[in-house]
């Protein structure tokens, strides 16, 4: 073990890092390798979004917990993190370095549930002003400089009815005008931004449109989206590619000039969870459209989303619906699912902004954008003062320190992050070790580390579908996080 710890420790001084990603057309692409890049992620805000507030250490702040839970995330086999509330005054070079080290990207929001910090769904016009904007434009310069920052979200389900629809559009794309400029000028890099969206079918379509939209036809125009995300809970259970209605969202998309990918997925009625949706998300069903997705969530809260259990102690103990994950990850393979290239077929390009592409009466058509208020285009121009500044960093020792459990209360054994060489992104199988229970017993039904099926493939007679997407804090209905 200490020969191991040496040389992870050596590997770290090196700090490799992931190839920073660029978006062409409607895909992600690896400039390393030309291939076209799918998101294998998971939802990551330890305590949810009630646990953040300003004096508190952010998801990304604290050493020992990142490496902690990005070990036993490359060992489930993501690259990718969504992390929605984040303090950029905190220091967060040593959990980026892990996370980086690990082969993991990190998708990122740039507002909070607190007051001030969010656009409102309620009245937008009074939540849009300088100070909120100085605040997320600190969240981009407090990460733009790791290579693994991919992307940053304007917004999270802030239009999720045809009310929030009517008002709300307008300023939320000009929340994602001012981050792109801001990117634009400040960043030594392209890093997209984008909007999060509910999966809610009677205003999903126009929202897509309405943010991938190009003024006067022009798919430079700043206010549109470089990407389009969506949180979507419609696939429950051991469903199928139609009657889940992903097939409308295919259909739906196929025409999209941005990268459109799953911001959330994976419903939790009946649990546990079987996520027989993988198959789809990274096979012939979808791949041609989508670029994979964010699994929610990271954490066991009261929404009984979790992958994982965190006790008082920092002690982790996995939960039956890591290794339903983990079993359909290993099903697939990852050198085809991340080896495609782009069509070479012309891409659809971004429609000119019309009346005609919302279909929804109610929802707003008018593509008139507010102007920036007050004092903001003095923060765009001279840039927030002072700015965080991110860069990767020396760690000592990749090692877990706290304990990380089966569900049967075996723990696992040398469990650390496995440093990945310069431009090596994380896939299943990459870290193995000693003491991780088998995934599956084939056929789709989970095997507990003690041998007895969990039944999670056994299907009600009826499932009732949610009408709204459930989204990461939809509590939280008044503002964008």
């Amino acid at each position: 073990m200490q020969i191991q710890s040496a040389l992870l420790a050596l590997g770290a001084t090196l700090v490799a890092a992931v190839p920073p990603l660029v978006v062409k057309d409607n895909y992600f692409i690896n400039p390393k390798t030309g291939n076209r890049f799918q998101i294998v992620g998971v939802a990551y805000q330890p305590g949810g979004s009630s646990g953040y507030d300003a004096t508190s250490p952010d998801p990304l702040s604290q050493k020992d917990i990142c490496l902690r839970d990005a070990a036993i995330l490359q060992v489930l086999g993501v690259n990718a993190i969504r992390v929605y509330n984040l303090n950029p005054d905190q220091n967060h070079d040593e959990c980026a370095t892990i996370f980086n080290s690990a082969g993991m990207y990190m998708i990122l929001d740039v507002n909070s549930p607190l007051v001030g910090e969010a656009l409102t769904s309620d009245k937008p016009w009074e939540s849009y002003y300088a100070s909120y904007l100085n605040r997320t434009f600190a969240v981009v310069e407090a990460f733009k400089n790791y290579p693994n920052t991919l992307a940053f979200f304007s917004g999270n389900e802030v239009i999720n009815n045809i009310g929030t629809g009517a008002t709300v559009p307008p300023y939320a794309r000009a929340v994602t005008r001012d981050l792109k400029n801001y990117v634009a000028k400040h960043s030594e890099r392209p890093i997209p931004v984008g909007y999060s969206a509910a999966d809610v079918r009677d205003v999903l379509f126009d929202t897509f449109n309405y943010f991938q939209c190009a003024e006067d036809g022009k798919a430079d125009d700043p206010s549109r989206a470089d990407i389009f995300a969506l949180n979507s809970y419609s696939w429950c259970g051991d469903s199928s590619f139609k009657e889940s209605g992903y097939d409308v969202l295919v259909e739906g998309f196929k025409k999209s000039s941005v990268p459109v990918f799953y911001s959330e997925y994976g419903c939790n009625d009946p649990s546990p969870r079987i996520f027989s949706e993988v198959a789809s998300i990274y096979g012939p069903d979808m791949t041609d459209v989508f670029s994979g997705g964010v699994v929610y969530e990271y954490t066991q809260e009261a929404n009984n989303y979790g992958l994982v259990n965190i006790s008082s102690d920092g002690s982790i103990t996995l939960r039956n619906d890591y290794f339903a994950l983990q079993g359909q990850y290993v099903k697939l393979d990852f050198t085809k699912v991340q080896g495609a290239k782009p069509p070479t077929a012309a891409a659809p390009t971004a429609p000119t902004c019309t009346s005609k592409l919302i279909t929804t009466k109610g929802f707003n058509n008018n593509f008139t954008i507010p102007i920036l208020p007050p004092g903001a285009e003095e923060i765009i121009d001279e840039g927030v003062k002072p700015a965080p500044v991110g860069k990767l960093v020396t760690i000592d020792s990749y090692v877990v320190k706290q304990p990380v459990s089966n569900p049967d209360g075996s723990v696992l054994k040398g469990l650390a992050v496995k440093v990945l060489a310069d431009d090596q992104i994380n896939s299943p199988g990459t870290n193995k070790v000693d003491g991780v229970a088998s995934p599956t017993t084939g056929n789709g039904t989970t095997t507990a580390p003690d041998g007895k099926p969990t039944n999670a493939g056994v299907r009600p007679a009826a499932i009732v579908l949610p009408t709204l997407a459930m989204g990461a804090f939809a509590f939280l209905a008044g503002f964008v996080i």
